[in-house]
């Protein structure tokens, strides 16, 4: 099968975008993991599909598949990607669109200045919507990993985030502690795992081992529950910058029952076909 696709980012944090309503795409986990591969494919962080909506009020389905082959609910750096897409490929010229997908419905709004706006939803603490195996409630969760106590905040943005503070990310141990974090039994879903840096109570660094991808340049939903987080545990203020390793997001929360509004870019890379 000849397949049409398009490569996009959000601050480094790469996609491969597939127009799913004007050809026929059917692909399995094994073609996702291909399509994702970076010596053998085209090489994405994850794959986006562009599919017709189920529900007459929306404008389109939006899915997500990391680059395991696993879909996902959630993609805040992917939802930018796919208002920008649908624009450009002449799907769509709405300057507001409402797109559904597996944990409900986004509304992504272009800006006079290019940038797109994603109201990403009210996030959710309720361990058991993380999930997260945890008896209570609480801002702060304790874990014990690599021979040392570390503590965590966890919200749902769609999809599980787990934010550690940490004095410094340039230092942080992403690559040890992310995939043990990320694998832990605390989380049945498994979870994205965000290592955060307070520079004051509007910025942020950050850094995310995103589950099934690995580190990425940006995660778009991390910001947000970093944000969510820093905000619930008293440290940050509404509005937060959170500068990443591929750039800066802007996101605004007005607390508990609001929805997250993320702000930033996203950019068309190349079109090509590929067979699979």
């Amino acid at each position: 099968m000849m397949l049409k696709f398009t490569k996009m980012h959000g601050l480094g944090n790469d996609f491969v975008v597939i127009d799913a309503i004007r050809q026929e795409v059917n692909l399995s986990a094994e073609q996702v993991r291909y399509l994702a591969d970076r010596h053998f494919g085209v090489g994405c962080d994850q794959l986006l599909l562009v599919e017709n909506p189920s529900d007459p009020s929306a404008d389109f389905r939006y899915r997500i598949f990391n680059a395991d082959g696993g879909e996902v609910s959630q993609c805040g750096n992917g939802a930018r990607c796919f208002a920008r897409f649908v624009k450009e490929q002449g799907l769509s010229d709405r300057q507001e669109l409402r797109v559904d997908t597996k944990n409900g419905r986004l509304v992504l709004r272009h800006r006079e200045d290019g940038n797109i706006m994603v109201d990403m939803g009210v996030p959710r603490h309720d361990p058991a919507l993380i999930p997260l195996k945890a008896l209570h409630e609480a801002s702060v969760y304790s874990i014990n990993m690599a021979g040392k106590a570390w503590e965590f905040g966890a919200v749902s943005m769609g999809n599980p985030h787990a934010i550690l503070l940490v004095d410094d990310i340039d230092s942080a141990p992403v690559t040890s502690i992310g995939p043990v974090l990320e694998n832990h039994e605390m989380f049945p879903e498994r979870v994205n795992v965000g290592f955060m840096q307070v520079l004051n109570p509007h910025r942020i660094r950050l850094r995310v081992f995103e589950r099934g991808s690995g580190e990425t340049l940006a995660c778009g939903s991390g910001a947000c529950g970093a944000a969510v987080v820093g905000i619930e545990q008293g440290f940050l203020q509404n509005p937060v910058q959170v500068d990443l390793p591929g750039g800066s997001l802007s996101i605004s929360w007005l607390g508990r029952g609001e929805s997250v509004f993320m702000t930033g870019p996203a950019v068309t890379v190349f079109e090509g076909k590929i067979e699979i």
